[in-house]
């Protein structure tokens, strides 16, 4: 029994800038490792295939086409396992590159989420390279031989619950498309990051995150780059975070020079229940009612038993402590 509890990770893999056959090597490992403890979904950092930093490096055919292998040996090496993979790389669609989401399963990819909103202020210059999701209509490509559906507003719906996907600075936003995406039905949301680290920058993170989580009463995985992204003029700290209703239920450990991997349940039963006693979370869909989204269904996969390995209050109503 599983009692409404689904099993979910984030990865934070050894990565070099540029070497796409390493990182996938990498990210095969975290996902088999993620497997083998009932995993459901798993979630890697911002263009964990090429590393985020390649900066001018986007530009070559040469690393694009290496991504692409990359995903196909990521594909290859896992065809076999249950897990649901949400990876990061560049996507070229209509002669312009988009820094992507990929969600894989089973060999197959489901569908393929572009990032929203592109910062290019401070340190960050990512419209240098990239075009964002706004710029194009929803559409399907061909990505390693296969025909994919290419959308911010793809939902994902598996046995246990419906996902949705966005990336780092996108949950930025004055609206965030995870607010959007929550009022469409997804219990839980996957944020693929590279986010830097600067004096004070980490609590806000963690407040930005808590409060996200709560106000789309949704389960909320942050997976961002670590020590090896560290090659430029910034920092990276490896979070790894996963909230439920603006609780924080898993960390990472900060500037660790290992890989990581985070994994909890999130209840989505609760989260269910609590949104349908919410008159306001209801009142709010009216505002999104004609945004389109499409639903993408994943593979059925047979039930694992489950272990929590959460706290869970065995008499939530009783106060406890002393007399």
């Amino acid at each position: 029994m599983k009692y409404g509890f689904v099993r979910v990770a984030a990865a934070v893999p050894a990565v070099k800038v540029a070497d796409c056959k390493f990182n996938a090597q990498q990210i095969e490992t975290q996902i088999a490792i993620a497997d083998g403890k009932g995993v459901q979904i798993i979630i890697f950092p911002e263009l964990s295939i090429t590393g985020y930093t390649c900066a001018d490096l986007f530009g070559q055919t040469l690393l694009l086409e290496e991504a692409e292998i990359a995903l196909m040996q990521i594909m290859n090496n896992t065809r076999q396992m249950d897990i649901i993979s949400i990876i990061g790389m560049p996507v070229v669609m209509n002669s312009t590159l988009l820094n992507c989401a990929v969600v894989c399963q089973k060999g197959k990819i489901l569908g393929i989420v572009p990032k929203t909103y592109l910062p290019n202020y401070k340190e960050f210059y990512e419209q240098r390279w990239f075009t964002s999701a706004l710029n194009h209509p929803d559409t399907n490509i061909r990505l390693c031989g296969q025909n994919v559906p290419v959308s911010a507003n793809l939902l994902f719906d598996t046995p246990d619950t419906c996902f949705g996907i966005e990336i780092c600075e996108d949950v930025w936003a004055t609206i965030p498309p995870s607010s959007e995406l929550a009022l469409k039905g997804a219990e839980i949301i996957f944020n693929l990051s590279a986010d830097t680290e600067n004096i004070s920058k980490h609590q806000y993170l963690r407040s930005l995150l808590a409060q996200q989580s709560a106000r789309c009463l949704s389960g909320y995985v942050f997976a961002s780059c670590g020590f090896g992204e560290s090659t430029t003029d910034v920092v990276f700290a490896g979070n790894a975070l996963i909230y439920e209703n603006g609780t924080l239920l898993a960390a990472s450990e900060r500037f660790s020079f290992e890989e990581q991997l985070v994994a909890t349940e999130i209840d989505v039963e609760r989260l269910r229940a609590e949104r349908q006693v919410n008159t306001t979370f209801a009142g709010s869909m009216r505002n999104y009612k004609d945004l389109p989204v499409h639903r993408i269904a994943t593979e059925l996969v047979t039930g694992r038993d489950l272990t929590l390995t959460r706290p869970v209050e065995a008499h939530p109503f009783v106060p406890s402590g002393g007399k």
